[in-house]
């Protein structure tokens, strides 16, 4: 681990703090979740659920993740064998990457990647095998998934496949095309995908979140990972959930146990009555979102970035090269002084030398889940930079 520093969130929330700098590089929400659900929590806490749950969840929770799935996918699963609750969608991914890969076997990634995959993948003392998401040629913005390199990644060491979709840092939702050929080559070499799905309910205009277990002979070789931090706005609950074959479930619950063993008593109670909530919510909160996405993407545009328009997650990225910056992770440490504003460079999620850092290192994510409040004046700030 000796190659993992802090983080590059710390560094840029610190720099925010240490300057007075509005900041868009952290991605959590500066307003709390849905009021019921936090009356729920407030219930629980008040009625004694503060003690350890059981070792999987709370019953009722996994019930709930069960027939979230089923209302929203079309997925059948037991929630006592197939569903197993964790201190948030970070440690289900750890803990089923130490479950499933030893020593020398390899893991594919997409990149840019999130700085949790390359560290679980050395603590498991596996190798990372990394294929590019590049700015489509298309004009678009969007960011496409690099298919032959995805075909180069996959060799017989291949054990699993750490698949983020929605994705971040680059707001992309991989087509139906793009989930295919991964589906297709984890067949051919028995690889297992453990899916990242954080952002699944956080998709934009004419796009649709597709999980990779919906697909064909792909159920029975997925671990879907997501959690209740993005959906309700509640990212300190750390409240994630596993699903998927039973056996492997089992594996990583073996491990789970000795990582947090258990967590957020009183949450998960909570989150299990928020995840039943209509079918208005989950709409209003993509399209609210969607609107800040407007807001901040057309401040971004009036300060001179070029700027793509992502389908989903929290996340925008934008090119600082039109204004003069050809470095992101310099322009970076230097907004805060130039603009007041903080943003995270992508090359952070990128290895050094990896098949996408020369396309994405002078590109800059930021977020836009914040108030409206916070986006226009962080929108105004970036003006200075036009002006300067």
């Amino acid at each position: 681990m000796r190659r993992f520093g802090p983080t590059i969130f710390a560094e840029m929330s610190a720099l925010a703090q240490r300057t007075g700098a509005v900041n868009l590089g952290q991605g959590f929400p500066d307003t709390d979740g849905p009021a019921s659900l936090l009356a729920d929590a407030a219930e629980a806490i008040r009625t004694g659920r503060n003690q350890y749950p059981p070792g999987v969840g709370a019953p009722e929770l996994l019930e709930a993740v069960a027939e979230h799935q089923h209302r929203f996918h079309g997925l059948e699963l037991d929630p006592a064998t197939q569903v197993l609750v964790t201190a948030g969608a970070t440690e289900g991914i750890a803990a089923a990457v130490l479950a499933l890969a030893e020593p020398g076997d390899e893991v594919v990634v997409l990149e840019p990647t999130y700085d949790s995959y390359a560290a679980v993948i050395a603590l498991a003392g596996a190798v990372q095998r990394s294929v590019a998401l590049l700015p489509a040629a298309d004009g678009t913005g969007r960011f496409a998934l690099d298919l032959d390199g995805l075909r180069a990644a996959f060799t017989p060491r291949t054990r699993l496949v750490l698949l983020n979709t929605p994705h971040n840092p680059t707001g992309t939702v991989l087509t139906p095309a793009e989930l295919a050929s991964v589906a297709a080559l984890a067949v051919e070499h028995d690889a297992v995908v453990v899916t990242d799905e954080v952002y699944e309910h956080l998709v934009f205009d004419e796009a649709r979140h597709v999980p990779l277990a919906t697909l064909p002979g792909m159920a029975e070789r997925t671990l879907s990972v997501s959690s209740a931090g993005k959906t309700f706005s509640v990212t300190g609950w750390k409240v994630g959930w596993v699903s998927g074959p039973a056996h492997l479930v089992a594996a990583v619950r073996t491990v789970k146990q000795f990582l947090t063993y258990v967590n957020a008593a009183p949450f998960q109670p909570a989150v299990a009555r928020a995840l039943a909530l209509g079918d208005d919510f989950y709409r209003d909160l993509a399209a609210d979102l969607q609107r800040r996405r407007d807001l901040l993407r057309e401040g971004l545009l009036a300060a001179g970035f070029d700027v793509g328009t992502p389908r989903g997650t929290y996340f925008v990225v934008a090119d600082p090269r039109p204004l003069g910056h050809e470095d992101g992770t310099a322009f970076c440490r230097a907004l805060p002084e130039l603009a007041g504003v903080v943003g995270v460079p992508v090359a952070a999620f990128c290895a050094d030398g990896g098949p996408a850092a020369g396309a994405t290192g002078p590109l800059v994510r930021f977020t836009f889940c914040k108030s409206d409040a916070v986006l226009l004046e962080a929108c105004e700030r970036l003006q200075a930079l036009r002006r300067g």
